[in-house]
């Protein structure tokens, strides 16, 4: 079980029923399961395109993000890679072991001095590559913090920028946007004078699949530009906030020359959010519901909105939602978008027949908690109450007392968040 705490939680039939469904959406998740799809002994077969193994000297690979060191493990089992690097977060314990991997753990969603270290290694480890070896990257979200080579700033500046943006609202397209121009490795530079040959297998954690946006688009290329990321700046008035030394940078970079347009290497989603809905689906008929599947992306007010206007009070219907939101944080408590959005729900189904309600993020970790998510029945609560936990953002708080904590510590994977929601 990937839910640590299932049987704690799985006080009634409903709430056994809920968490099996989100259990089937955390397994699509697993690189092992995912892996396999595209790679064989011989071949990585994708795209309609067949990468002959044999054609090759050397298999190297690169991997960053959450799921780095699984994605690793899923491949090596299969192809042998003669050695490479894995930068996983900071207190996650890397899946795979072994001389020929060189593991990094370094701070997410705030990149630190691990993250510069990560990124200049992969650099030399990509300069001494011949252009018969292939070096196969492995992607997935918040590689964006784990490997940083921050460009005419200092760390600390990056750091203080990387505050503001998650404070903000921004979404993770904007917030990307803006890291790509204050970075060396961004936007497809990581890979720019490669000499060796590349492929690059990528996990989405972001709307639409955007390579451009998922960790920055490191392996891939830029489609924005400084005069986007400065509107972005004014747009969640973060000028005056922002470091004078950080605005030179965006407002000198309207003169130069922009960030690589053209991807160098060839970068394949191989997994995402709606691999798990769709297997959270399965499971939920199995066990004889009527599923309705929804993706949420955007402000977390508007998303709870659009969940309520497809809350069924029929017997045996299931909500399945996805996708990932976005929170401005207003106080000082613990929680994450997940725990604040099964709050959300809750506070506005007070009037409705019985339901059950979770929302967990698939990497495990929501926010600043140190919880996967939650899990409640629509019990009746005080709205001043409710009003109360959500002003001071403090979702984590408010379910640790209801006992309705998601546990599954660092789950190795990354493909957005899951929710489901019982009648």
């Amino acid at each position: 079980m990937i839910i640590q705490n299932f049987n704690e939680l799985a006080t009634s039939d409903k709430k056994k029923d809920c968490l099996e469904i989100l259990e089937a959406g955390l397994e699509a998740a697993n690189p092992e399961n995912i892996i396999p799809k595209y790679v064989t002994p011989d071949e990585i077969k994708i795209g309609g395109k067949s990468i002959k193994i044999r054609k090759y000297s050397n298999i190297y690979s690169v991997a960053f993000g959450k799921a780095g060191d699984s994605m690793t493990r899923a491949l090596n089992a299969i192809i042998p890679i003669k050695s490479g690097i894995v930068v996983i977060p900071k207190g996650s314990k890397s899946r795979i072991k072994g001389k020929k991997f060189q593991i990094f753990n370094s701070r997410h969603p705030k990149p630190d001095q691990t993250s510069v270290k990560a990124a200049k290694e992969v650099m030399k480890f990509l300069q001494n590559k011949k252009s018969d070896e292939l070096v196969i990257f492995l992607v997935s979200g918040g590689g964006s913090s784990l490997l940083a080579m921050p460009d005419d700033i200092t760390l600390d500046d990056k750091i203080y920028v990387t505050n503001l943006l998650l404070k903000s609202g921004a979404t993770i397209q904007e917030f990307n946007c803006i890291r790509k121009h204050l970075s060396k490795i961004k936007g497809g530079r990581l890979v720019e004078n490669m000499k060796c040959q590349g492929i690059s297998l990528v996990m989405s954690d972001v709307e639409g699949d955007d390579l451009s946006s998922i960790a920055s688009g490191t392996t891939y290329m830029d489609d924005t530009t400084f005069a986007d990321a400065l509107d972005i700046i004014e747009k969640y008035k973060l000028k005056r906030k922002i470091p004078s030394e950080v605005l030179q940078v965006l407002e000198k970079g309207l003169e130069k020359i922009e960030i690589p347009k053209k991807s160098k290497i060839e970068n394949y989603i191989i997994a995402n959010n709606s691999d798990c809905l769709e297997a959270m689906q399965k499971t939920a008929r199995k066990i004889g519901y009527n599923v309705t599947i929804l993706q949420v992306f955007g402000e977390i007010k508007d998303a709870v909105t659009k969940i309520l206007e497809n809350i069924s009070e029929n017997q045996k219907a299931c909500l399945i939602f996805g996708g990932e939101t976005t929170v401005r944080v207003l106080g000082k408590g613990r929680g994450g978008r997940n725990q604040e959005m099964v709050l959300r729900i809750l506070k506005n189904t007070q009037k409705l027949k019985k339901i059950v309600i979770a929302s967990m993020g698939t990497d495990g970790i929501d926010g600043n908690s140190v919880f996967a998510g939650a899990i409640t029945e629509n019990i009746r609560i005080d709205s001043s109450i409710t009003k109360e936990f959500l002003k001071n953002s403090d979702s984590g708080r408010f379910f640790q007392k209801q006992k309705g904590s998601i546990v599954t510590d660092f789950t190795h994977t990354n493909l957005m968040d899951i929710g489901v929601i019982l009648s």
